[in-house]
């Protein structure tokens, strides 16, 4: 993607993330949680036809890490309808082998502006043939949404993703309501760039669904993004990592990490504002899409410096 389509796409995501609207969406929250779940999708679906779209910008330093799977059958009970696990590895020079990803990282959106912490379960959609991201569970100090569960304040007694002047990611988080935690440091120091694996990076970002208790009846949704974005990442050897705690998948995952990732930049994504599916496939679909978006969300920084 040529140097000014994607400074124009990252200034247009970063436009719509007003804070003064996120303050008021973040601030209806515990009402709209309190209507039944039928009117909740009454709303999201009205809402979503004015303003289809969210800006979703992962900020710098988010953190994954890769654990081998040692319970296929009881991981793959997790997973939705029509999806199976596959052997996958966030880097490309990696062997790949059945994993989950756990992933620590801050977010500003148009709709909630906080910390997050994911767990996925990598399997590839048996109709469609493409690696996907299946959202196992999720953790947040902010109000979120989800297909399953609807409106939801936040979920944590302290969620802490924050990095200090010597080079590294602290990580520390406690589930209010769930039991789940992750505490971790992380030595960017000590990292590599190194190659990404273009299936799990790529294709499966193009391939989004939800499992275990989130599952609902909705299609895999895509996020649109620069795949340039997802090219490289610094690789930390697994001694730059001190995990404290992790509950996620406990007894289901090998309790060391096989690796570790971390990208120093932030990362642009856009996303239907209710998931929906797409025919993207390819990283030239991705490119398309992100001209057609520049397009469509106005020519935001018209005139700005592209030296």
């Amino acid at each position: 993607m040529r140097s000014a389509d994607l400074r124009r796409y990252i200034r247009n995501t970063e436009k719509t993330v007003v804070p003064s609207t996120v303050a008021m969406r973040v601030q209806g929250m515990p009402l709209l949680r309190k209507l039944p779940r039928r009117l909740q999708q009454y709303i999201v679906d009205r809402g979503s036809r004015t303003d289809p779209y969210m800006s979703f910008i992962v900020e710098p330093y988010a953190v994954f890490l890769a654990f081998e799977i040692t319970d296929e059958a009881a991981a793959a009970r997790l997973l939705p309808s029509g999806y199976r696990l596959h052997p996958s590895a966030m880097f490309a020079d990696t062997p790949a082998r059945p994993c989950a990803i756990v992933s620590a990282f801050n977010v500003h959106t148009n709709v909630f502006w906080g910390s997050r912490i994911e767990y996925y379960l990598m399997a590839e959609n048996a109709e469609t043939g493409l690696l996907s991201w299946i959202i196992e569970e999720y953790e947040s100090n902010a109000p979120s949404y989800d297909p399953k569960s609807g409106f939801a304040l936040p979920s944590t007694s302290h969620s802490v993703v924050t990095t200090s002047y010597r080079g590294e990611v602290i990580v520390e988080m406690a589930s209010e309501q769930s039991g789940n935690g992750l505490a971790l440091v992380a030595d960017m120091t000590r990292g590599v760039p190194a190659a990404l694996d273009q299936r799990v990076w790529v294709e499966g970002n193009l391939s989004v669904d939800y499992g275990g208790e989130l599952q609902e009846s909705t299609k895999p949704f895509s996020l649109i993004f620069d795949p340039g974005e997802m090219a490289r990442a610094l690789k930390l050897p697994l001694d730059a990592i001190s995990l404290c705690t992790n509950t996620f998948g406990r007894g289901m995952l090998d309790p060391t990490p096989f690796e570790a990732a971390v990208f120093p930049y932030a990362q642009h994504f856009v996303t239907t504002t209710y998931p929906t599916a797409t025919s993207m496939r390819t990283a030239e679909d991705l490119e398309l899409a992100v001209n057609e978006l520049n397009d469509t969300l106005g020519a935001a920084g018209e005139g700005a410096c592209e030296a």
